[in-house]
């Protein structure tokens, strides 16, 4: 009843870790913290729509160190290799598809943005923002005084 009975199907490791040496986990560490470093570098320069994809893309690869390193998918059975760059692959599908969607829509709108009337509009804000926030404008339970929107109209 004590024997061992190990199958060609059914591995020896029983689902531990792989070692890794200190070395490697320090580069991959390494590697990490430098494209952390490129990602916020390049978040301070206007790169315009190219700016999106290259952090994207620096994404991908910390992602990639962390599962081939962290989650041992470099070990494991190919199947789960395969599982893993068709995701990749339909993710990358699926964003590349609504960026283009984006990017159909971008002039489209921009002139509403940089419309006179939007400006205007915004600067009426800047103007009623700080009345609003005047506390002598207030009462003390925090109500604006002044006339309501669902007052009825005088009778004439």
């Amino acid at each position: 009843m004590s024997a061992s009975s190990e199958h060609p199907e059914h591995g020896s490791d029983h689902g531990f870790a792989h070692p890794q040496s200190i070395s490697s986990l320090l580069t991959v560490f390494s590697a990490l913290v430098i494209l952390t470093i490129i990602t916020v570098l390049i978040a301070n320069f206007k790169l315009g729509n190219a700016e999106i994809w290259i952090s994207l893309f620096i994404a991908s690869i910390k992602a990639s160190l962390v599962m081939y390193f962290f989650m041992h998918l470099g070990h494991d059975k190919p199947f789960n290799a395969l599982i893993f760059l068709s995701s990749a692959f339909f993710l990358a599908l699926f964003m590349g598809l609504t960026m283009m969607d984006r990017n159909a829509y971008r002039s489209s709108l921009e002139p509403i943005i940089d419309a006179p009337y939007v400006n205007e509009a915004l600067e009426e804000i800047e103007e009623v923002v700080p009345a609003l926030e005047d506390p002598a404008v207030a009462d003390d339970t925090g109500a604006i005084e002044g006339p309501s929107v669902v007052d009825p109209p005088e009778a004439q």
